[in-house]
């Protein structure tokens, strides 16, 4: 194959994101230069986290300039190589872009994958990749869980809640309830990630009574994936000492920042020494080892459980990504971009 296919900003976002945003492109296969090697992506992952960059304005990452192509997580394999320490064959995964090829240096967000039985390839951009360690370091160090905590997730079918929650569960939480959209999503969290209880949130006749009633004591840990209206919702909720990471904002990122809510709720972080803290997770990038290996061998014996959806070619790509923002997707989102 002479030619790669990647997908580019093609006018800034406004609102919901829709597929006329972006457009396809084919351009020669780019050639690494000493110290670089080139992967051949076989998966690719949309992210609503990228949402925030697709504006025009600046967030925790620098905006997405017009015409260059989207970011995005890949895995694939090495098929050409100008540095020693990544031979062709090699199975990695990186910061590829929304690409079917992609120029690496080994640095960055770029690592090998362990061959772990049982673990397919894609798992690397799904709870092996940024979600499951977004939810490993949320969990353990922004929001300092420790056994015996009541933890409340929202966005809960997706890759970074439904992880946050069985991890809790594995290390000893007392109690792990997840909010989502859909009865089947909250039947999926009960019988097959092992939540103790779910809450629709679509069809709830009082959400926050929902909520308390599910927490008589309060809510020790609250892992937050939709913004600030449910952090404000959640506040009032909170335990004594209770801690509030905020992993994504599922629901702001369309909005602009004068139609975002506000958090008035404030007094509970006085009354009840209640500690907020966001994450962004390269922070952790040196205990990322540690943690994928024991994801690895959790879904390898059944003890971690994943959801794919699977999308067959570059070109779906947008499409794809803009169905995160309509609440379609039920787990992670994956598009096939070449053959294994």
């Amino acid at each position: 194959m002479s030619d790669m296919q990647h997908i580019v900003l093609r006018q800034y976002c406004t609102g919901a994101p829709k597929p006329s945003d972006f457009t396809l492109e084919t351009l020669p296969l780019p050639e690494p230069k000493d110290g670089q090697f080139r992967v051949r992506h076989v998966w690719c992952s949309v992210d609503p986290g990228t949402r925030s960059r697709l504006s025009g304005g600046d967030s925790y990452a620098a905006a997405l300039p017009l015409g260059k192509p989207v970011d995005g997580f890949s895995v694939g394999v090495i098929d050409a190589s100008n540095h020693a320490d990544w031979p062709v064959g090699t199975k990695v995964f990186c910061a590829g872009g929304w690409k079917t090829h992609s120029l690496q240096s080994g640095k960055g967000f770029v690592g090998r994958v362990m061959d772990v039985p049982g673990v397919p390839l894609s798992a690397w951009i799904g709870v092996l990749g940024v979600p499951g360690l977004t939810a490993w370091f949320g969990t353990k160090d922004v929001a300092h869980f420790k056994a015996g905590d009541a933890v409340l997730v929202t966005s809960a079918a997706g890759p970074v809640g439904a992880t946050a929650g069985q991890l809790a569960k594995a290390w000893g939480a007392s109690k792990v309830v997840g909010i989502a959209g859909s009865d089947a999503k909250c039947d999926w969290l009960i019988k097959e990630a092992g939540f103790d209880a779910a809450i629709n949130y679509k069809t709830a006749a009082d959400l926050t009574a929902a909520i308390a009633a599910e927490f008589p004591k309060g809510v020790d840990v609250l892992f937050d994936n939709v913004g600030n209206a449910m952090v404000n919702r959640v506040l009032p909720l909170m335990a004594l000492n209770g801690r509030i990471c905020i992993s994504g904002q599922v629901a702001d990122y369309n909005l602009t920042p004068e139609q975002t809510p506000g958090i008035v709720n404030t007094k509970p972080f006085i009354t009840h020494r209640v500690n907020m803290q966001g994450l962004v997770v390269f922070d952790f990038a040196r205990a990322f080892p540690e943690a994928l290996g024991t994801m690895a061998k959790m879904i390898a014996d059944g003890s971690l459980k994943t959801q794919e959806e699977r999308f067959d070619g570059i070109a779906v790509m947008p499409e794809a990504f803009c169905g995160l923002f309509r609440g379609e997707n039920a787990g992670r989102r994956v598009v096939r971009v070449g053959a294994d």
